[in-house]
């Protein structure tokens, strides 16, 4: 498994992801018990923007370690990308009614007094599609009463929270 890791590092480096994929796949498939092909996957798949992949990858990880915090992460901001993306298409959509804008309004308010953001994703994003830009950080979310609030993880350089990369308040 040691060389294994070095030659993924290597592919990396190289900029061969797909062969690094392959790598790990073929890990985990010889592998079937073991968490870490997954999560080196999840994480490969979440820094492509493969937000799906990520998801699937890192409910393997939890499959075999249900208190991975690595494999939460992915989880929880994959699926936070793709909800703010799905979010983005369908405002686009000037033929949505009835009770699926009725939904999509309701994800979108959750998600913004979540993250608190007052816009999940800004118009240029949209115009320019680049919507898998980080969020710039949002002032504090007043706290109500009996709602947990959510706020990013902070890293060790300076207490800043990084946005793009889920796995900085882990290291």
């Amino acid at each position: 498994m040691e060389s294994s890791s070095i030659k993924i590092d290597a592919l990396m480096a190289e900029n061969k992801q797909e062969e690094a994929v392959g790598l790990l796949s073929r890990m985990a498939s010889e592998n079937p018990a073991r968490k870490e092909p997954w999560v080196r996957l999840a994480k490969l798949h979440f820094d492509a923007a493969a937000y799906g992949r990520a998801i699937v990858a890192a409910d393997e990880v939890l499959q075999r370690d249900p208190a991975d915090r690595t494999a939460k992460s992915v989880r929880a901001v994959s699926g936070l990308r793709v909800a703010t993306e799905s979010l983005a298409e369908l405002r686009k959509d000037a033929d949505l009614r009835g009770s699926a804008q009725a939904d999509a309004q309701s994800l979108a308010r959750n998600l913004r007094e979540t993250l608190g953001e007052d816009v999940l994703v800004p118009v240029a994003a949209i115009q320019t599609g680049a919507s898998a830009q980080p969020a710039p950080e949002s002032a504090p979310v007043k706290e109500r009463t009996r709602k947990k609030v959510v706020r990013p993880a902070r890293s060790d350089a300076g207490g800043q929270a990084t946005g793009a990369n889920p796995f900085s308040s882990l290291r």
